[in-house]
């Protein structure tokens, strides 16, 4: 219960802030006022403004689970036979730093980029005759670099207010592009011969595929308070270059805001997410260069052949997962909000045996930049498009 101390304290102070005035938010009026900045939020921002937001976030991952129960990472050691494996993944640690830049087209239009660079450090334990082999009890694998970008369009869909809207909808259409490695390989390896193979599914950067994004977002508010839901999915729908697919996901995000003074709030959140098997098998490890305990294998299904980490075994992938999110965020100066939030599992059923979350902590700068062509800005214009700019 101790890890979910700093939640029950935020959830109080939600509950039990007193009467506030009734404020705007810290966003703009027409993008509903407040939005939370680890998920989409349901407003547009406003017209003729750019958007930029730059999100560093580390996630902790401890212990093995293979649907609802914890698995000891020693009972899936020995010798490789597709229950036990010559080596196994027992904790994680992944830092990503998101950087975001959009821009608002029209009233309902809003579009942009997100780039994404990632550190990924997976402690492993061997069995016996590996660590026989190596002298040692295990070994950090690793990889770092830029993931995949996602290219994300926002277009409002119902308003009560186009100033200050109460209650609005939009639809978000997103398109991941494949600039993340799958190229990666295990170069931290106690053996040399280890060391040119291919890092299993876990560890390499990107999804290898454009892979589209369609979600419906919703927002309402009645000052200081504000809530919102969102449904999402991202479909992977070929094989990438090297013959395997990430699974499909699907998410649904709920959130309740409190403004409790003018330059702050605290929010809650619940996120749930749904994400299915990795679908074909890696071109390496098919033709037994890569994972294989045993390379001598002739069609990819002998007996004789097995993976070395349940790293290497698609159908470990994936799961339902529902996180409780808390957080805060504060105005500093005009048109900048800094966002603090803590994320915990609060259920697991995963398709193990695999590593289970743990906790993650995200922090958000986030800015917006007027043109001349914003209401916002002081040097207002209704100039065309062709005379844009700061």
């Amino acid at each position: 219960m101790r890890r979910f101390a700093p939640l029950w304290a935020l959830a109080l102070l939600v509950l039990s802030a007193g009467p506030a005035a009734a404020y705007v938010g810290l966003c703009c009026g027409k993008c509903g006022g407040n939005m939370p900045m680890n998920i989409p939020g349901g407003g547009v921002p406003e017209t003729a403004e750019f958007r930029f937001k730059l999100t560093p976030s580390y996630m902790h991952m401890d212990g093995l689970r293979s649907g609802t129960s914890s698995v000891d990472s020693s009972s899936l050691l020995g010798p490789p036979n597709g229950t036990t494996y010559m080596a196994t993944g027992t904790s994680m640690d992944m830092t990503m730093v998101n950087l975001s830049a959009g821009y608002s087209f029209t009233d309902d239009f809003f579009a942009g980029l997100m780039f994404m660079w990632m550190d990924k450090r997976m402690d492993m334990a061997f069995n016996g005759p590996m660590q026989t082999a190596t002298g040692r009890p295990g070994f950090t694998m690793k990889s770092s670099g830029m993931g995949d970008t996602m290219l994300m369009t926002k277009y409002r869909l119902f308003t009560d207010d186009p100033l200050i809207p109460r209650r609005q909808a939009s639809l978000l259409v997103g398109l991941s592009l494949p600039t993340g490695s799958i190229d990666e390989k295990n170069e931290d390896h106690p053996l040399a011969l280890r060391q040119v193979e291919q890092l299993p599914y876990a560890m390499q950067l990107g999804s290898g595929t454009f892979d589209p994004t369609l979600g419906l977002l919703y927002q309402g508010s009645a000052s200081p308070w504000w809530w919102g839901a969102n449904v999402t999915g991202t479909w992977r729908l070929y094989d990438n270059a090297r013959g395997y697919r990430l699974g499909d996901r699907y998410a649904v995000d709920g959130y309740l805001m409190r403004q409790f003074r003018p330059d702050a709030l605290v929010q809650l959140q619940i996120n749930a997410e749904n994400q299915r098997p990795i679908g074909g098998v890696m071109d390496e490890f098919a033709s037994g260069l890569s994972g294989w305990a045993d390379s001598t294998r002739d069609d990819g299904t002998s007996a004789n052949s097995n993976p070395m980490t349940p790293l290497w075994v698609a159908d470990h992938y994936g799961g339902t997962k529902v996180y409780a999110t808390a957080g805060v965020q504060w105005q500093p100066r005009t048109m900048h909000i800094l966002d603090l939030s803590f994320q915990v599992p609060v259920y697991q059923n995963l398709n193990g045996p695999q590593l289970e979350d743990d906790w993650r902590v995200m922090f958000t700068w986030y800015v917006e930049v007027p043109t001349r062509l914003s209401i916002r800005s002081p040097d207002h214009t209704a100039a065309g498009p062709a005379e844009l700019g700061f």
